[in-house]
């Protein structure tokens, strides 16, 4: 086994682990049994080549302080907050479905209904966050689950949220790049303070890969991405997607404005607007 391959444990907690589902650089992520409410849960915890850098530390369990405060249809439950001793974990509501870069792929693009229905779902559960001060920061298909027999979509893994107090005084510093880079805001990627358009940014480049089967920005190397998102405008929309609806054309460019001040106001009015 590897420094890279950590032991599948045999328990965290209370919980009886059943089965690795997922990994990332942070984190691995187990599908695990609670005994105690009869029920599959799914189990993170932090990879043991990170568990001594305080700031991968900080950024993993701040995920359980962002995402714990939220109760939404479309926000995964965290259930628990633990350290054990392969070192501290988040037990949460267990998804069985694809993430939605299963409906990136050309044969599974959802109707423009679909689309729309992602959309609206997305704006709700940023709009709650966003309510309780909280910006994601690394909204991607990957970190979408569709609850297909739901008709659901969820959003996981608030691992570097950007939390505010009451008084909008951010607790992590302004100036570090944090996110998926093709997914990332223009102020993201300079370095700048971020607010919820932030976010909203992410929602567009996410329904302009769900209508035209391409990223808005890409390149062959992270400088050259950076300065396409920071400088460039994507292929026009609507000579990928003649076919699409003249207002949903307008509400993609919009979210995809460089300038924060020229996206929506915030995410329950891009919720208004899919809705029409």
């Amino acid at each position: 086994m590897t420094q890279s391959e950590p032991k599948v444990p045999e328990q965290i907690g209370r919980y009886k682990i059943t089965e690795k589902i997922g990994e990332g650089s942070m984190s691995v992520v187990y599908k695990a049994f609670d005994a105690e409410i009869d029920r599959s849960i799914a189990i993170k915890l932090m990879r043991p080549e990170v568990l001594w850098e305080p700031d991968y530390r900080e950024r993993f369990l701040s995920e359980a302080k962002a995402a714990g405060n939220l109760i939404h249809p479309n926000i995964v439950t965290i259930f628990d907050v633990g350290e054990c001793e392969a070192g501290p974990y988040i037990a949460m509501d267990f998804l069985d479905g694809p993430t939605l870069e299963a409906l990136m792929e050309p044969q599974a693009r959802p109707s423009l209904h679909g689309i729309l229905n992602i959309g609206i779902q997305l704006a709700e559960a940023l709009d709650h966050a966003h309510q309780h001060g909280i910006i994601h920061r690394d909204v991607k298909p990957s970190n979408i689950i569709e609850l297909r027999e739901r008709n659901l979509i969820r959003i996981t893994d608030f691992g570097i949220a950007h939390i505010e107090n009451a008084e909008k005084m951010h607790y992590t510093a302004s100036g570090t790049l944090l996110g998926t880079p093709q997914y990332m805001s223009p102020e993201q990627v300079e370095g700048k303070t971020v607010d919820g358009r932030s976010d909203l940014f992410s929602v567009g480049v996410i329904l302009y890969q769900l209508v035209t089967g391409q990223r808005p920005f890409a390149a062959n190397t992270l400088a050259s991405l950076y300065a396409k998102i920071v400088r460039e405008d994507p292929v026009a929309v609507e000579k990928l997607a003649p076919d699409l609806p003249a207002g949903l054309i307008h509400t993609i460019k919009k979210l995809l404005n460089k300038e924060p001040a020229r996206r929506f106001r915030d995410a329950r009015e891009l919720a208004d607007v899919l809705r029409s």
